[in-house]
């Protein structure tokens, strides 16, 4: 893996994969073609974003929604993020995280709700990968953002088109990251939100 980890992190993903691997037949947490690739097209895709936080131990609250198999949320706090609230509504998702964040002695806070009915939350940081169109996304995670805070979505090759959408309803600073995973994939960074 191409992410600068330490060894003991590495192995705390290792165990990460293996569990994954193991409960994926039964849940269906990730497509079975993707388990080729789990590394680069999961591990390496979540962890990315910790190259775009100032300083990762202080940031404050972050919310994770629709966390699914825990990405990016569980393999970011097993790099080392704190204060990782992992938002899914599947329970038995749920139970696959918390089983995840205990083998691999990470502290996350996880929430089995949908994310529309979650009491509002103050996070720092959102992310989300692969969950909703950005309408959507935003809907769902501005009341949950504090004052100053940003959104980081990991997006495919749609994401001008899904800004273009968003533009109509939401007014935002946005900044795409090339992502170092896949070519036509991109970080988007979303900064000075607010509806229109």
């Amino acid at each position: 893996m191409a992410a600068d980890v330490s060894r003991e992190t590495l192995a705390r993903l290792e165990a990460y994969a293996t569990l994954l691997k193991k409960w994926n037949p039964r849940i269906n947490l990730v497509s079975r073609r993707s388990l080729d690739d789990l590394w680069r097209r999961h591990m390496l895709d979540s962890i990315q974003l910790i190259r775009h936080l100032e300083d990762k131990n202080a940031h404050g609250p972050w919310l994770d929604l629709g966390s699914g198999a825990g990405f990016p949320g569980l393999a970011l706090a097993i790099a080392g993020v704190r204060e990782m609230h992992l938002v899914e509504s599947d329970g038995r998702k749920c139970a696959f995280l918390r089983e995840a964040a205990r083998i691999t002695h990470t502290e996350v806070i996880v929430h089995n709700d949908r994310i529309e009915t979650l009491p509002p939350f103050d996070a720092t940081i959102i992310s989300a990968r692969a969950l909703a169109p950005l309408p959507r996304l935003l809907t769902w995670a501005y009341p949950h953002l504090a004052p100053g805070g940003q959104i980081l979505l990991l997006k495919g090759q749609d994401v001008d088109v899904e800004l273009t959408g968003a533009a109509k309803y939401w007014k935002m600073t946005h900044r795409h990251i090339p992502s170092i995973t896949d070519g036509s994939g991109s970080i988007l960074q979303l900064t000075e939100i607010a509806r229109v």
